[in-house]
């Protein structure tokens, strides 16, 4: 380094880290944020916290309800695509399905995007779509974190994690605990792959067959792109008013282990889940996953959701008044198995399993 290079005076923006761009950052995406709150948010945008005065009134025994995750390697589509409306709506699904299983009622949402370099309108896009969502699913989007990391993300990647609380009374917490043979269990639909396997799907499309998220597929009617990034299902309008009519036994949200690793996780030990993999059609997207990577079927089922994102159980009898409601809501609702005796695992067969 050269005297001259010693002697110039380094500023953040130098390093990487430009302040100007975050606070117009901040002021593009105050709109779609204050757009998202709810009655009970306190103060505004911009404070070092966010503020949720709690309706202790409308619960007897409120217990909080906490949920975090991110998107995954799914986010190098929307890199490769350069499309980032989407992904606000995953990351506000995938945690605020999770707290939804409880039983409880998604209250408020924070946000944390990590860039390699801040675009205040890329940043301003996906949070826009994150306060989309959270307006939707019913929760506030009342803080966040957006931090410009130089050199430590590759150019024009980011990360995006989420972070949602939940409140339900104790006394109907759903956990799983009242599963008993003779349940049946029903499955809503999915809207696509959501946000799980990625990076299988990425082996399949782009190595195996050499596709790019630009490739035109005639059985999906759209880009591969297109169809690899249609966002992930918000569950709450349909699942909250069921919890308030309804005695629910168990809920579970398909997420990355697919049937085997999630559905155990509502089972008592001496239950079975037994799930008929005919009871709905597979949507075409994973039937072409599955043959663009020779995979056999009951690794699909360990890795995607199949088309069956949440998936209710319940006695039969309230099982057949559920699937009433639903029909009568406009709603798609498939009997996709029954609880028997067993040993805490989910047997998937039928269908395309040929048993």
């Amino acid at each position: 380094m050269t005297t001259d290079q010693i002697k110039k005076q380094i500023t953040y923006k130098d390093a990487g880290v430009d302040i100007d761009a975050g606070e117009k950052a901040v002021e593009l995406m105050k709109e779609s944020v204050r757009s998202s709150y709810r009655p009970e948010v306190l103060g505004d945008l911009g404070s070092f916290s966010g503020l949720f005065a709690l309706n202790t009134g409308k619960y007897k025994e409120p217990v909080l309800v906490s949920g975090t995750d991110g998107v995954g390697t799914k986010l190098k589509l929307a890199f490769l695509a350069d499309k980032h409306d989407t992904i606000g709506q995953d990351v506000v699904a995938m945690c605020v399905n999770d707290v939804l299983v409880q039983g409880a009622e998604p209250l408020f949402f924070l946000d944390y995007i990590a860039v390699d370099k801040l675009v205040p309108e890329k940043i301003a896009t996906i949070v826009k779509g994150v306060a989309e969502a959270c307006k939707e699913a019913g929760c506030a989007l009342i803080g966040g974190e957006t931090a410009e990391m130089a050199g430590f993300y590759a150019q024009d990647e980011y990360d995006i994690a989420g972070f949602c609380v939940g409140v339900v009374d104790k006394s109907k917490i759903i956990d799983g605990s009242k599963v008993k043979p003779g349940d049946v269990i029903l499955g809503l639909p999915s809207s696509g792959v959501h946000s799980n396997g990625f990076s299988l799907v990425r082996k399949i499309c782009f190595e195996a067959q050499g596709l790019t998220v630009d490739t035109f597929i005639p059985e999906f009617g759209c880009s591969l792109g297109e169809k690899l990034l249609t966002p992930t299902r918000l569950y709450p309008a349909t699942i909250l008013p069921l919890v308030e009519r309804f005695e629910i036994n168990a809920m579970v949200h398909i997420t990355g282990g697919g049937f085997y690793d999630n559905i155990v996780r509502a089972l008592p030990k001496d239950c079975d889940a037994v799930i008929d993999a005919g009871a709905w059609e597979i949507p075409v997207v994973f039937q072409k996953l599955k043959e663009w990577g020779n995979v056999e079927w009951a690794e699909m089922f360990r890795t995607f959701n199949m088309g069956i994102g949440m998936i209710i159980t319940a006695s039969p009898e309230v099982a057949a008044k559920i699937s009433e409601y639903l029909l009568e809501q406009g709603e798609t609702c498939y009997q996709i198995g029954k609880v028997t005796e067993g040993t805490q695992k989910t047997i998937v067969k039928g269908g395309v399993f040929g048993v």
